[in-house]
């Protein structure tokens, strides 16, 4: 997991949104300043699709170099390299949508995202608390890499409608996100598997200020 905050990246630039929740995969590179374990940091470079391509069309480099004779032939064999690169995307980094129905139990999926609704909005609660906010609309915004077969990339963020932007969070707010996001049992593995399930990689819990009760912020002040 990666908590995404201006403070935890070096090109604060790419968290600039004019809507939330903003969407990173797919759309910015990040460039982590800290908070990022370092054994990841192959992962969040994986993610960029051009060097998986050329990590699937290293072999076919490779063969060119030591069959000399047949590199001609093999530079003028798109299509196999095609046939490759869609293999190793389709069904070796990621799980066909018709063999996602038997990853997890629906029931225990449900579960699983009722849990992190109630987490998130803990999450939210203590924030808004320790901040004094008493107005606008606080979001947490859990988005993940739809790469199945290797390690889990989570981006974690607390995005506001005001402004809107990525709130800048403090080194105890991310230490608290980090401590109770992924407590057991939901683990980053097991809300890939739910999110594979339904095919949906952003989950977005809410909180209204105005719905936060007095005693709700006396409890999240003393948590």
């Amino acid at each position: 997991m990666f908590i995404v905050s201006p403070s935890t990246v070096w090109n604060r630039s790419a968290l600039e949104t004019r809507q939330v929740p903003r969407r990173i995969f797919g759309r910015v590179l990040l460039l982590p300043r800290r908070g990022f374990p370092l054994r990841l940091i192959w992962r969040i470079v994986f993610e960029t699709q051009m060097l998986r391509f050329l990590a699937v069309l290293a072999p076919f480099v490779v063969a060119m170099l030591i069959w000399r004779q047949s590199a001609l032939a093999i530079a003028q064999a798109p299509l196999l390299m095609i046939v490759a690169i869609l293999f190793v995307e389709t069904n070796v980094l990621r799980i066909p949508k018709e063999r996602r129905e038997k990853i997890i139990d629906r029931a225990e999926a449900d579960r699983g995202l009722d849990l992190l609704q109630v987490r998130g909005r803990t999450i939210l609660t203590r924030i808004a608390a320790r901040r004094k906010l008493e107005r606008g609309v606080l979001h947490l915004v859990i988005e993940q890499s739809d790469m199945a077969h290797i390690t889990p990339l989570t981006f974690v963020s607390v995005q506001s409608e005001a402004g809107p932007e990525i709130v800048r969070l403090s080194r105890e707010e991310e230490a608290m996100i980090r401590k109770t996001l992924f407590e057991a049992p939901l683990s980053e593995r097991k809300l890939l598997r739910i999110n594979l399930l339904e095919n949906v990689f952003l989950r977005d819990v809410t909180l209204d200020m105005r719905g936060v009760s007095a005693h709700a912020r006396l409890a999240a002040l003393s948590a």
